[in-house]
């Protein structure tokens, strides 16, 4: 196999299944199939495959396989057409129109073959899905198509029936603490923030770096609900009340990016079509806003909710079970003469809400109730 080949064995190294599933269609055209749908949690890895995989179809072949090589990985090769969102909003329609569905018309400008890769296609709206579902269902010989999602739930059911699926695992946490430290993080903080991130290296990057504030803030709210405070009290403390103005600023800067943007795009649109498609863009940005905000609040209640569950594991003596391992003096503290059975409840109360929260509820009423039912829950008997 090529230099690209070797490449994607090494990115591939904690994705064994995914490794056998795409080196076989580099050794045999057979099994090469015209379209893939590489899943998984985000930071495991499908991006950099999506590259690698492209660039080693690409390069099979070429007079200097090295400079085909190359140019792939840094996106500036003919026969490689790569699609994202842009900024804050979906993947619109004529982006898939005009980057994927005219282009795939064309045979290759050097290759023997053409990559099309749509990252986070889960981003495409309903409408791009639909101009991309014909392309699938006709493809061309020379073109192969790269889809990545972290939510393949979200894409119409024809699109994933007409793809081979390629699932990528959850990283082990030992190997991202592992990476975490390779980068300057901390031992301990290293090892809890691979723990927290379930298998995916983009947020236990992101924890141990500019989301530890996060991580304080949703600690400090789980631990106001075991201080017993009277009503007067809990009121002031306002436990949800970080949680709920990270996600609005999540959600602001999110609308404002998109927004911005269109103002840049539509400084030259002709005055008959710029309302319709400022228009457009609104929708996108609102989208964008409840998108950001509703990740932000997630990702706290998560936090908050292994919490929870680590005062579980400590409370019945399982403290090597714990994910915030940098936080056990803490949570020994917070877990003293109590049951675990409260914690269980409190556990379950936050996963009902994160639940509800995928509904369209109201966010801030659905978390404030939530905090009070948790605090209600931790008054329960002492051991």
């Amino acid at each position: 196999m090529t230099v690209a080949a070797d490449r994607l064995g090494e990115i591939l190294a904690d994705q064994p299944q995914a490794r056998i599933a795409l080196e076989a269609a580099l050794r045999d055209e057979d099994a090469l199939s015209h379209a893939y749908l590489f899943h998984g949690l985000p930071g495991t890895g499908k991006r950099e495959t999506a590259r690698a995989f492209a660039a080693a179809l690409i390069s099979e072949g070429a007079p200097d396989p090295a400079d085909a090589e190359r140019r792939v990985l840094s996106g500036v090769h003919p026969d490689l057409e790569w699609v994202e969102p842009r900024g804050a909003h979906d993947i619109l329609v004529d982006d898939v129109r005009d980057q994927v569905v005219r282009q795939a018309a064309l045979s290759p400008f050097e290759a023997s073959r053409r990559v099309f890769v749509i990252a986070e296609a889960e981003r495409m709206n309903e409408e791009s899905q639909n101009a991309l579902l014909k392309t699938l269902e006709e493809p061309a010989g020379s073109a192969v198509y790269v889809l990545t999602s972290s939510a393949p739930g979200r894409l119409l059911e024809t699109i994933p029936s007409r793809c081979r699926m390629v699932r990528f695992a959850p990283v082990p946490p030992a190997r991202i603490a592992e990476q975490l430290e390779s980068e300057g993080v901390a031992s301990d903080t290293a090892i809890a923030c691979a723990r927290l991130a379930g298998g995916n290296v983009e947020r236990a990057r992101f924890l141990a770096g500019p989301g530890a504030e996060q991580r304080a803030e949703a600690e400090h709210s789980a631990g106001l609900v075991l201080e017993g405070l009277d009503d007067a009290h809990w009121v002031q403390a306002g436990a949800p009340r970080p949680l709920l103005a990270r996600a609005a600023t999540a959600g602001a800067a999110a609308e404002e990016a998109v927004l911005q943007e269109a103002e840049r795009l539509l400084e030259d649109e002709p005055a008959r079509g710029r309302k319709g498609r400022g228009k457009e863009w609104e929708t996108q940005a609102r989208r964008a806003k409840r998108r950001a905000q509703t990740a932000s609040l997630d990702l706290s209640l998560e936090l908050v909710q292994l919490w929870f569950r680590d005062l579980v594991a400590v409370s019945s003596g399982a403290d090597a079970q714990a994910f915030n391992a940098d936080r056990l003096a803490e949570l020994r503290k917070q877990a003293e003469d109590r049951e675990a059975s409260i914690f269980i409840d409190c556990v379950e109360l936050v996963e009902d809400t994160r639940r509800r929260l995928e509904r369209n509820v109201l966010e801030d009423l659905a978390v404030t109730a939530l905090f009070d039912s948790l605090r209600r829950a931790a008054s329960g008997r002492r051991a």
